[in-house]
């Protein structure tokens, strides 16, 4: 068993490829065993977690989740602890497997009850599996809201009732943990997984290698290995960053993500504002360097373009768009070429271009605008939505959000695990638009370049400590 943390590139399974996972292994293993294994590691990882609990409510839906909730409890039953179980399995339609784990856990004298208890020092959420299709109904509904109702910590077996284990769309049980059998989903770590799993646990039930053949549905996001800087190096060895928007008024964006790129280490970056009457140079920055923007040798540059652009960017979006080697685009920059067919055509020529590279960042609200649909639709499904972005406009799409989804037209998307609330204010968006710029600049390549920065952005947002809250100046100084 092991506690999931932002550390290690994590390989993440659908539901359709766990079931396969699940029917390999079962063919080459007794009978029940996957289920006892998974009842054994719920109550080793529920008595750590609560090894002083004197009431610990199991609630057992009436499906194999239900199964491995009355397994766990034969265990502490054993172990000296009186568990109280609520099954809401019916011994004629229950799954073999689960009418074998209900006889195994009446058999070590479990107590089966029709109604939770009045109280509890600790549940565990074994309700529903990752076989649930909609959101819970009558009792079991009834079972989820008290699970939340309660202020004691619950531990969600498999992953809380109600989540949809490949999308994180959710009206679920709000566990503290979550004990992932067997694979882990993406579900757990984008959209409301990450609020309603809690700490994140995992145990591949000894049947890891089933795995090795299949391409995993996503990765979780790892962090990159530091490289030291080369004692015979310089500012051109880590590229030219420009920074494109900033119209009147917003000024801030743009000077923010410049900033960015600076912290990230860009050897050199250039700013140019869409504004006649910007100032000429930034006295609290006096390392960035005020150009107008059409003064730029865009084609030998990291641009990142968009950032409070407003309605000023789209007249500079064709030039950019055709010149730019590497380029960055977000904020007002996505909107202009959502309602522009021909911005949209140049953006897809782009892929078919040699030696170029393009990243988009859209938030879920830009993303709708640029796939003409609405915001909870991206939100309903992230994964498929930052992959239809890759592909439609052939580039590497950032989908912003809790478990920023990173796509490429080839290639599995990462799922980031990095971050918090804390980055739900202005300007963290044009941040890391800037340390995906200074990674381009520095020659990597625009998948990676993506995938380091989101990591690295929201690691910061982590690190931060402080007093008061996280500002977007601040996070760029400690990108």
């Amino acid at each position: 068993m092991q506690r999931i943390t932002p550390e290690r590139r994590w390989p993440l399974y659908s539901i359709a490829a766990t079931r396969r996972f699940e029917q390999a292994s079962a063919s080459t293993l007794p009978g029940h065993l996957l289920m006892q294994r998974a009842g054994l590691a719920v109550a080793r990882l529920a008595l750590a977690l609560a090894p002083h609990a004197k009431t610990c409510w199991i609630a057992c839906g009436p499906g194999n989740n239900g199964g491995d909730g009355l397994e766990a409890a034969m265990h502490l039953q054993r172990w000296g602890k009186s568990p109280h179980v609520t099954w809401l399995g019916d011994q004629s339609t229950a799954p073999a497997d689960a009418r074998a784990s209900f006889e195994r856990a009446r058999q070590a004298g479990v107590s089966i009850h029709g109604e939770p208890p009045p109280s509890w020092d600790f549940a565990i959420d074994a309700l529903l599996g990752i076989g649930s299709s909609r959101a819970p109904e009558g009792q079991l509904a009834q079972w989820v809201a008290r699970l939340n109702a309660g202020a004691s910590p619950v531990l969600a077996v498999d992953l809380a009732s109600g989540l949809d284990a490949d999308t994180g769309a959710a009206a679920a049980v709000r566990a503290s943990h979550t004990l992932c059998l067997l694979t882990l989903k993406p579900g757990l770590f984008t959209a409301s997984g990450r609020d309603a799993s809690g700490q994140i646990w995992f145990d591949d039930l000894g049947v890891l290698a089933v795995r090795d053949d299949h391409e995993p549905t996503a990765w979780l996001s790892a962090p990159s290995p530091a490289l030291a800087r080369a004692h015979a190096s310089h500012k051109g060895s880590y590229g030219d960053v420009a920074v494109i928007g900033g119209a009147p008024g917003m000024a801030g964006a743009a000077l923010l993500a410049a900033a960015a790129a600076l912290h990230s280490g860009a050897g050199r970056v250039f700013v140019g504002l869409l504004d006649a009457d910007a100032m000429s140079v930034d006295a609290a920055q006096p390392e960035l360097m005020l150009r107008p923007w059409d003064s730029l040798d865009l084609g030998r540059m990291s641009v990142a373009c968009g950032c409070g652009g407003g309605q000023a960017v789209r007249a500079v979006l064709p030039r950019i768009l055709s010149t730019a080697r590497a380029l960055v685009l977000d904020a007002d920059a996505l909107n202009a070429i959502a309602g522009d067919a021909r911005l949209q055509s140049q953006l897809e020529q782009r892929s078919g271009r040699p030696g170029l590279a393009t990243v988009i960042t859209p938030h879920p609200l830009e993303a709708a605008r640029l796939l003409a649909c609405s915001a909870t639709d991206i939100q309903t499904n992230r994964l498929a939505a930052a992959n239809d972005l890759a592909l439609r406009f052939g580039c590497v799409a950032v989908l912003k959000g809790s478990g920023t989804v990173t796509a490429d037209p080839d290639r599995s998307p990462v799922v980031n695990f990095t971050g918090n609330a804390s980055l739900a204010t202005a300007g963290t968006g044009d941040v890391l638009a800037g340390m995906i710029a200074a990674r381009l600049a520095a020659g990597a390549m625009a998948f990676e370049a993506a995938c380091e920065a989101v990591h690295a952005h929201g690691a910061a947002a982590d690190r931060w400590s402080g007093p008061t809250p996280l500002t977007a100046s601040e996070l760029a100084r400690r990108a």
